[in-house]
């Protein structure tokens, strides 16, 4: 996060300046939809870069979990979904690092809470909109 502030900070921050200035240089302001444009992106940047500043102000160090009787942030965890009979493997972590499609799960999504402080072999129920979902804990590292 920091090497993207710092990216959005300098270089993209001077591109859109340039854009800016660029867009100026066509003339009348008002009728210009370059440089609305640019002041747009303008906005999204700065956006972008203070939002990144407050996650990196209020960013706690979890360690990972170091245990494996029991599912925590840092874990990967086996699990078999029992009304398919399928098998995946899922590990939790914080909700900035969540990628479902990449199997990196949510300690705060509803699958990841019900994972959470679970043992090998517990059976969770997960409140899914498609209805509740079972799944038995195969496997934990």
């Amino acid at each position: 996060m920091k090497a993207e502030l710092f990216y959005l900070q300098t270089v993209r921050e001077k591109e859109v300046a340039q854009q800016i200035k660029e867009a100026r240089s066509y003339g009348d302001l008002t009728e210009n939809s370059e440089y609305d444009e640019a002041k747009t992106e303008q906005g999204k940047l700065y956006s972008k870069i203070a939002e990144i500043k407050n996650l990196i102000e209020n960013a706690e160090i979890v360690q990972a979990s170091v245990k494996t009787d029991s599912v925590g942030i840092g874990s990967k965890v086996t699990v078999r979904d029992l009304e398919f009979d399928s098998q995946d493997t899922y590990e939790i972590v914080g909700s900035q690092e969540a990628a479902p499609a990449m199997s990196r799960i949510s300690d705060d999504s509803p699958f990841g809470k019900a994972l959470m402080d679970r043992k090998k072999g517990d059976v969770v129920e997960v409140d899914a909109p498609a209805g509740i979902l079972k799944f038995e804990i195969l496997n934990i590292e």
